[in-house]
């Protein structure tokens, strides 16, 4: 499904710095898993820039692996489904509801994947930015919390079989995505990538988003939203700075790791100059 033959399992494996033996059981899921998330960075730059957002593996795998880019959900997911797929896992696809923005009510415009490890489906996602699991996160034991270094997560159950993913910041529990159990298929990812790349109400129109769940050697997360740069700690503090347009590729190549051409880097920072 995930079209995990196509991939080249060498590149992507030397692209998150995973050296360690490679099995279809929870070990490895969880070393692919924490690797994926720390090596590569939720960005949507390309859209920004207004190009279209390849799915195919071949594409993904020139931009995430061989460019060493980032990518927003549908990228980093579809790469991480097919790595996983090729080692030897059973994945499937979802498609989940944001609800990081209280009651407003959002299309489901976001894709997780759901891994089963000796009949225990395990939700895997590298593609929720800042906020999002950095291992995967037991499905079958609602309300278990979870503790990933100094950040803590439990899958919430409510009706009709939805499944919600939490996240406690400081001190209270707060709703990240929910999702139902209908599987998604990749053809289901092309249709809410072209909502996501380029309906104007989406959230990646016209603004700058990058985001790090996960800083090596750091506590704390990174979110880069049109032209703020925010540190996240997990005792709840927030240290938030306003970046000028000078900063910006630098910012991008310390920060997240995100190396543009010099072609991509002086149109970016002209569109950035124009909305400063």
């Amino acid at each position: 499904m995930w079209s995990g033959d196509e991939l080249d399992l060498d590149a992507y494996l030397e692209r998150i710095g995973h050296t360690g033996e490679l099995a279809p059981d929870l070990d490895t899921l969880y070393a692919v898993h924490r690797a994926h998330t720390a090596a590569i960075p939720f960005e949507s730059l390309d859209v920004l820039l207004g190009r279209p957002i390849a799915l195919d593996v071949k594409s993904i795998e020139d931009k995430l692996v061989r460019s060493r880019r980032g990518g927003y959900c549908y990228e980093q997911n579809t790469l991480l489904a097919a790595a996983l797929e090729r080692i030897g896992f059973t994945v499937a696809g979802r498609g989940a509801r944001n609800r990081t923005r209280g009651d407003v009510l959002l299309p489901v415009t976001h894709a997780v994947l759901v891994v089963t490890v000796d009949g225990e489906p395990w939700l895997c996602d590298a593609g929720f930015g800042h906020q999002g699991p950095r291992e995967p996160v037991p499905l079958g034991r609602p309300g278990a919390e979870v503790v990933q270094g100094e950040w803590t997560y439990a899958v919430r159950e409510e009706a009709d079989g939805l499944l919600v993913l939490t996240f406690l910041r400081e001190g209270a529990w707060r709703d990240l995505y929910a999702f139902g159990p209908q599987p998604a298929h990749p053809v289901d990812y092309v249709l809410m990538n072209h909502y996501s790349s380029t309906h104007p109400r989406s959230a990646f129109i016209g603004q700058l988003v990058a985001h790090r769940p996960a800083v090596p050697g750091a506590a704390h997360r990174l979110s880069f939203v049109r032209d703020e740069l925010t540190r996240l700690h997990p005792d709840g503090r927030t240290e938030r700075r306003r970046i000028a347009p000078d900063e910006l590729t630098g910012i991008l190549d310390r920060e997240f790791g995100i190396r543009l051409s010099e072609r991509d880097a002086d149109e970016l920072v002209r569109m950035y100059r124009a909305e400063y």
